[in-house]
Parts: structure tokens; C-alpha cells; sequence
């Protein structure tokens, strides 16, 4: 009879043991999976800045650019839409679908300020205008904010994604749908600078 309680208490403790071990996984992955969405929170509260800031730039500029009409509407859309993908992105960092979404609203975004700030080259008054000034240096500003807040999450996602599909952190990663992040980068060499908000 010592013999059964013996290797019961061997079953049980292996038992205890293992079960402290899938939890500590479990519970690490979800320590990971919370920090990379809080440094998406993170380049959220700065494009949603941007995103405030773009309509008091467009504003600025409508008063010395009245032919270029078509470029404002541009930079409008382009900064709605951009907009939207920020806030289905935010709901739920973790799907790269609305991340891939995300990025391919910013590329266009980002194209849409180039041209405006080109175009905005050949208007001298606008350029010297102290409002315009003020909103370029806080967008210029506010960029180099996203570029930090977007390396702060690619680390947190790299982390994530390293110890999800290590071994034998991926069988439990699998069982409970723990899915792979996207990172927050841009594909087209051309898209990844930042929009030029800066006069000459």
C-alpha cells in the first residue's frame, strides 16, 4: 500500500510540477501578447496626434493654395482613411490584418503629405506664415515620436513573436491561439521615410 501512495504522490507532484510550468508559459505569453499592444497604444496616441494636426495644416494651406484644390481633398482622404485603419488597428493590435491595413493607409498618407509639401514650395507666403511654421515643427515632431513609439512595439512584437514559436513555448502557443504579430514596418523602400513637413 506504501508503494501506491508512494508513486501516487510521485504522479501528483509531477502533476503540480507540470501544471506550474504550462502556467507560467501560458502567463509569460500573455505578459508578452499585453506589451506589445500597450506599444501599439503607444503609435496610436501619436498618429492620432498627427491625425489632429493634418487638418489644421490643410487649413493653413487653403487660405495660399487656392489652385491646388485636388491636393488638399488628397491629403484629407488620405488622412480619414489612414484614420480609420488607426482605430480598427487599435481594437485589436494583435490581428495583422488590420496592422497590414494600418501600414498600407499610412504609405498613402505619407504620399499624399509629400505632394502637399512640394506644392506647397512654390507658395512663399505660406512658407514664411508663422501658424504653418508652428504646426511643421509639431508635426515634425510628432513624426519622430511614431518612429520611436514604432520601434518600441517591433521590439515588443520581435519578443513575442520569438518566445511564441520557440519550442516548447509553441505547442502551448498553438493550443491556446496565441497568434504571430505583425510588425509595424513598411515594404516599399520609397514609403518608409517620413513626410517631409520641413520648408526650405
Amino acid at each position: 500500500m506504501s508503494a501506491v501512495l508512494i508513486v501516487l504522490g510521485v504522479l501528483l507532484l509531477v502533476a503540480v510540477v507540470l501544471g506550474l510550468w504550462v502556467a507560467g508559459i501560458y502567463n509569460s505569453l500573455v505578459t508578452l501578447r499585453n506589451r506589445f499592444k500597450n506599444a501599439f497604444a503607444q503609435i496610436d496616441v501619436q498618429l492620432k496626434r498627427r491625425y489632429d494636426l493634418i487638418p489644421n495644416l490643410v487649413e493653413v494651406a487653403k487660405g495660399y493654395m487656392k489652385h491646388e484644390s485636388g491636393t488638399l481633398e488628397a491629403v484629407i482622404k488620405a488622412r480619414n482613411v489612414a484614420y480609420a485603419a488607426s482605430q480598427a488597428a487599435a481594437a485589436n493590435p494583435a490581428d495583422a490584418g488590420a496592422v497590414k491595413n494600418l501600414l498600407g493607409a499610412e504609405s498613402g498618407l505619407a504620399g499624399a503629405m509629400s505632394r502637399l509639401m512640394v506644392v506647397s514650395e512654390q507658395y512663399p507666403d505660406l512658407k514664411a506664415n508663422q501658424n504653418m511654421m508652428q504646426l511643421i515643427e509639431e508635426m515634425t515632431s510628432t513624426e519622430n515620436k511614431i518612429s520611436f513609439a514604432r520601434q518600441a512595439y517591433n521590439d515588443s512584437v520581435m519578443t513575442y513573436n520569438t518566445t511564441r514559436e520557440s519550442f516548447p513555448t509553441n505547442v502551448l502557443a498553438g493550443m491556446f491561439n496565441f497568434a504571430e504579430a505583425q510588425l509595424f514596418q513598411i515594404e516599399n523602400a520609397a514609403e518608409r521615410a517620413a513626410p517631409q513637413v520641413k520648408f526650405t
